[in-house]
């Protein structure tokens, strides 16, 4: 009877490898690995420290590195390619899929990928070659070529008959397509309606005309979008004139929804998605401290500003204490709305039509917000400095920024998705200039202008 399969057996399967590595087990390494999917090797590799993962590498089965080699994330392949010869990264490439072989020697430095090609066959440079032809991140760099066609004046006996003699079909098959004598997408038969009707039916009274197809051109977070909504397993792939291309399924879209999710949310940190977790110190010191110095520079911008109002603050230093809630709050409201219109862009939920109706949303929920939480710090201030104007300098600051918050945290990822900037990785650092910004000023200002 088949094991369950367990949620923490990687994690356990890793601590036992470590430790026969450490004892010097490396036959039993190399059992264990045999025995192991590449899915779960590739989390093994990406799970332990270099000086590990070499280890590793060596003892994984030359025949299965192709297939680890294509889970593994472009960091972690990169290290791992790193240290092959480019005869084996071309051996491991072989039996790969169109798409992956794509995003395998995309990720190549130039010097590498000639190395590389140069030592495949012929039959695997030209699929290389097809391969790349297709711009990265769209249908066609997402597409395999394994589609199984039909012609729409035969009978299903007919097709069946083909389907026995070819053998088997390819991985994630649904639908078989059918084509016209000049490989023109004509519609889709599927496997479920070819099982259960009549063998002397002709294909053409069974096939869906109204399937959808792709186009090669289209944006892989599109294609992941129409997936989604449609619940495909698989689907078409066509150039400009309706010639069918190969076919996207949907274990490449999860891929592509996993990426995007990864993408967004270490974008917010400056940090890239593809980031090796245990890449050496200074590799990773150098990638973070180039969004720390961007950081460094939004943060001297609105010292500056503070320092306009340095006698301010000599004179009442009580607003030194209070000077960092009203950015701190900025910053946060701010941010909850710069995630949200970040995932509805993703999503494909903001356009051009709803813009307007978002930007007026957030400004009413900013000056909501506004006012409840003035009104809030105004009361604590003033019943706690026994300063009511005090007090309502510090609302109306807050007022301002939340309103300022909100109207940029809407507008800003509208505005970088315009200027072709990823919102993701340059908005927060926006955001937190303009609310630390407005915050400061509105504060400083207003209390110099009614206290002073």
């Amino acid at each position: 009877m088949p094991e369950a399969f367990e949620q923490d057996y990687p994690l356990q399967q890793l601590k036992q490898v470590t430790k026969s590595l450490n004892s010097g087990q490396f036959v039993q390494v190399r059992g264990m690995l045999a025995k192991t999917a590449p899915c779960d090797t590739a989390l093994l590799l990406e799970s332990s420290p270099h000086k590990i993962r070499r280890m590793l590498w060596q003892l994984v089965d030359p025949d299965v590195r192709g297939d680890v080699l294509e889970e593994l994330s472009e960091d972690v392949r990169l290290g791992i390619i790193a240290q092959m010869e480019p005869e084996h990264i071309a051996a491991a490439t072989e039996d790969m899929d169109d798409d992956d072989l794509g995003e395998v020697l995309r990720s190549l430095p130039d010097t590498v990928y000639q190395d590389v090609v140069g030592a495949m066959d012929t039959q695997d440079r030209e699929r290389a070659t097809q391969a790349l032809s297709y711009q990265e991140r769209s249908a066609g760099a997402l597409m395999n070529s394994d589609t199984v066609t039909i012609r729409p004046d035969v009978t299903l006996d007919v097709v069946l008959r083909y389907l026995r003699l070819r053998g088997e079909l390819p991985e994630g098959t649904d639908d078989l397509y059918v084509v016209d004598k000049h490989n023109c997408f004509l519609g889709a038969l599927s496997l479920t309606t070819l099982l259960t009707s009549p063998s002397d039916k002709i294909v053409r009274d069974l096939m869906d005309e109204e399937c959808e197809s792709i186009l090669i051109s289209m944006d892989e977070s599109d294609v992941a979008q129409l997936f989604e909504r449609h619940n495909w397993i698989s689907a078409p792939v066509v150039d400009d004139n309706a010639h069918l291309l190969g076919r996207i399924t949907i274990d490449d879209i999860v891929d592509v929804i996993r990426e995007d999710a990864e993408h967004s949310m270490l974008s917010l940190a400056g940090l890239d998605d593809e980031e090796d977790t245990f890449a050496p110190v200074l590799k990773s010191s150098q990638r973070r401290s180039i969004w720390l110095g961007v950081n460094l520079l939004t943060a001297l911008l609105a010292a500056i500003v503070a320092s306009f109002f340095e006698n301010t603050l000599a004179i009442l230093p009580i607003l030194a204490v209070l000077n960092g809630i009203v950015p701190s709050m900025g910053g946060v409201a701010g941010s909850q709305t710069l995630t949200l219109v970040i995932r509805g862009i993703a999503v494909g939920h903001i356009n051009q039509t709803n813009q307007r109706f978002l930007l007026l949303k957030e400004l009413a929920i900013g000056a909501l917000n506004g006012v409840i939480w003035s009104i809030l710090i105004a009361g604590v201030v003033a019943l706690w400095q026994w300063d009511f104007k005090l007090g309502a300098v510090l609302a109306f600051a807050m007022f301002m920024n939340l309103v300022a918050a909100g109207i940029a945290g809407a507008s800003i990822p509208l505005i970088l998705k315009k200027m072709k900037i990823d919102p993701a990785l340059a908005g927060s650092v926006v955001l937190t200039t303009v609310t630390d910004i407005v915050g400061i000023f509105a504060f400083l200002g207003t209390a110099t202008w009614l206290l002073i």
